[in-house]
């Protein structure tokens, strides 16, 4: 390493120690930790990952724990982070790290590529950071650095300009200290080489080093190309409570958006209380439903990478028989009561089709509606954060009647 590579990783670990964020995952950063906070991290704000991180932990310390969790506990503890699938995957390596490795996380980038969920960015970062491995970690972070430090044309996001970053940053990487090495760099971009926006240059351990601070040009960098628009999708959301306040859920498919979540009854399009009230005994078929709208509900709208959900809301009162057996309304409620009905699997056909009913040979394919209580809401099903505004209302709403 030459006398001036050798300045430049002296200088941003001297920033790092003086300057780095206390964030709870550093304070113990066993393979565990680390790999956690690094899936949580993922298109989340860190402020957002620490209450979940925390909760996460005490829940399930260990690789070992969470192997041996039920999908509902860790897909409730994910509950409001998003990216579902994250979370799936980090069950589903847990399961790979017991049968594979004797519980151990394994310690080389190479081996931890082959962990489901864990890419080339997480692989690095826990292999440096808990392992001591000299690779850099790429993250957008680092990417803005490298940038901005060599006036970075090429778009971003490509992959040459990828390696190019990489082979950059390996340059300063020391050999004793590449997880603060990685994490100095993160630190940097989050606190001080700000994204949309001007960078804090005055605060920069690298300021004399930077090209683009050099000639006034920082706000030029990165090159990123415009996004696509975003799809909207009109949609309307189903609030069906029966007569001994339970809620009517139901499971998303196994793939595609939000897939393997629970859900509220839902249809496409924007409909109006007396289509609502139609598509909801469609969907409850079978079940003979009485079916009231009692109220309309705020608009609300979830903004995805791709899609914009904007969604009308409707609380519906159902009166639906009782199964044989299921003693007291009041009383709790026994897993035979956990009653199932046909209906369809998203009603997410054409709008059209919701509004008129199904044309005759189309039936619509049947799925389970589960009936819980706002307690076991609250407790064990995991909603999607694109309906927070209506999880709200119920919460509201019981706290109100009660």
């Amino acid at each position: 390493m030459s006398l001036n590579r050798d300045i430049k990783t002296e200088m941003l670990l001297a920033w790092y120690d003086r300057n780095g964020r206390t964030l709870p995952w550093r304070s113990d950063p066993t393979p565990y930790h680390v790999w956690l906070s690094e899936i949580m991290l993922q298109q989340t704000r860190v402020e957002a990952v620490k209450e979940y991180y925390r909760r996460f932990t005490e829940a399930l310390p260990d690789v070992r724990a969470l192997a041996l969790a039920p999908e509902e506990q860790y897909m409730k503890l994910w509950e409001g982070l998003g990216y579902y699938s994250r979370v799936r995957n980090l069950h589903k390596a847990a399961v790979q790290i017991m049968e594979d490795h004797g519980g151990q996380m394994p310690p080389t980038k190479k081996e931890l590529l082959a962990l489901s969920g864990i890419g080339d960015y997480t692989s690095s970062a826990i292999a440096s950071i808990a392992f001591g491995e000299r690779t850099p970690a790429i993250d957008g972070n680092l990417l803005r650095v490298y940038a901005r430090m060599m006036k970075e044309e090429e778009n971003i996001k490509t992959g040459t300009a990828k390696k190019k970053a990489e082979a950059w940053f390996l340059e300063f990487m020391p050999e004793d200290r590449p997880g603060d090495f990685n994490q100095a760099v993160m630190d940097l971009g989050a606190t001080v080489c700000l994204p949309n926006g001007a960078p804090e240059c005055g605060c920069c351990p690298w300021k004399e080093f930077c090209r683009a601070h050099a000639d006034g040009t920082e706000l030029r960098y990165p090159v990123i190309p415009p996004k696509k628009e975003r799809r909207k999708e009109e949609r309307t959301i189903l609030l069906l409570i029966d007569e001994t306040g339970r809620i009517a859920l139901r499971k998303r498919p196994e793939k595609g958006l939000l897939a393997g979540l629970w859900e509220y009854p839902a249809a496409e399009g924007a409909l109006n209380p007396k289509e609502a009230a139609k598509t909801a005994e469609r969907i409850l078929s079978g079940a003979n439903p009485a079916v009231a709208v009692v109220e309309e509900l705020p608009r609300a709208k979830h903004i995805f990478s791709h899609i914009e959900w904007h969604m009308t809301g409707y609380a519906l009162r159902v009166k639906r028989p009782c199964a044989a057996g299921a003693g007291d309304p009041g009383e709790d409620r026994p897993e035979s009561m956990k009653m199932l009905y046909p209906g369809n699997d998203s009603v997410s056909g054409k709008t059209e089709a919701v509004r008129g009913g199904a044309p005759e040979g189309e039936k619509e394919k049947a799925a389970d509606i589960l009936w819980v209580t706002p307690q076991e809401l609250s407790a064990t099903y995991a909603v999607p954060t694109a309906l927070v505004k209506y999880t709200e209302w119920i919460r509201d709403h019981f706290d109100r009647t009660e």
